[in-house]
């Protein structure tokens, strides 16, 4: 897991946030389990209560459960709560300001769709 670490958001935060991108990815899957605290504080050199903290917050999002004396898990369904979330949150905050900007731009659908196939 790689994480490129910003100075605005607390560090805790940007673990939860990399963790919920790897399960919209497919790299977590519903009842896979986590890297335990201990691994990902070694891993990237940070205090074990910023991991724990993260993933008291994803417990607290209901999208992992703690197994007494196994770890962390993904729970059944997060996958697909998570994706319901992120549509509605990037259509109803993102893609405003994204839409506006196109507008703004003079940019046609064709143009975007276009430099869409050149990047991937």
């Amino acid at each position: 897991m790689q994480i490129s670490w910003n100075d605005t958001d607390p560090i805790y935060r940007q673990l939860r946030d990399r963790i919920i991108e790897l399960m919209l990815e497919g790299i977590y899957h519903d009842g896979d389990p986590l890297p335990s605290v201990r691994q990902i504080a070694s891993d990237h050199r940070i205090n074990p209560i910023t991991v724990s903290k993260a993933y008291q917050l994803l417990v607290d999002d209901g999208l992992v459960e703690k197994r007494r004396g196994l770890g962390m898990f993904v729970t059944e369904g997060a996958s697909e709560r998570l994706v319901t979330v992120e549509r509605e949150k990037f259509l109803t905050q993102e893609w405003p300001r994204i839409s506006d900007k196109i507008v703004r731009l003079g940019l046609s659908a064709s143009t975007l769709l276009a430099t869409r196939s050149i990047k991937a």
